[in-house]
């Protein structure tokens, strides 16, 4: 599957980056009985839209038509990543500090896997300096990219 996964965003960056756009995630998933092919894709910065999601999807699905790396039928699906965008590449790392972010590890650290919090720096060997609370009290820690099993933005509503 994660051959598919690489085999798509090969195929997809050159028409997306030709639109001046961000692929952001390739997930092919399998969902009940059914398969879904699902590109997110954004304007650099934020904020694409629906008429842009739909010119990706009718190029995407013309490339598809003429080589299509996947056997099964599925569904194609492109979509903006939303308000909770996941972070998977250096520049998101980057992008994201200061922002609002959850992240989930492999194993442990401090006895947790899972850390809602600011993202307040990156680095790409130190990790991600996230501060978070724990009740009342404000907490500091540094995850090593290695260790992240997860990391998206997230919505802070103690704010």
């Amino acid at each position: 599957m994660q051959d598919i996964v690489k085999q798509i965003e090969e195929m997809v960056t050159p028409i997306v980056q030709e639109m001046n756009l961000e692929l952001v995630d390739v997930e092919y998933v399998k969902e009940g009985r059914d398969w879904f092919l699902r590109i997110y894709v954004d304007v650099p910065g934020g904020g694409i839209d629906i008429e842009q999601c739909a010119r990706v999807s009718e190029r995407v699905s013309e490339m598809l038509d003429a080589k299509d790396p996947i056997k099964e039928n599925y569904f194609l699906e492109v979509s903006s990543p939303g308000a909770e965008r996941p972070l998977k590449k250096e520049e998101d790392y980057i992008q994201a500090v200061g922002s609002h972010v959850f992240i989930k590890t492999y194993e442990p650290l401090d006895g947790r896997k899972e850390f809602e919090g600011t993202l307040t720096s990156y680095s790409k060997e130190e990790g991600l300096t996230v501060e978070y609370r724990v009740k009342t009290r404000k907490l500091k820690i540094v995850i090593p990219v290695e260790k992240v099993a997860l990391a998206r933005l997230a919505i802070d509503f103690s704010a």
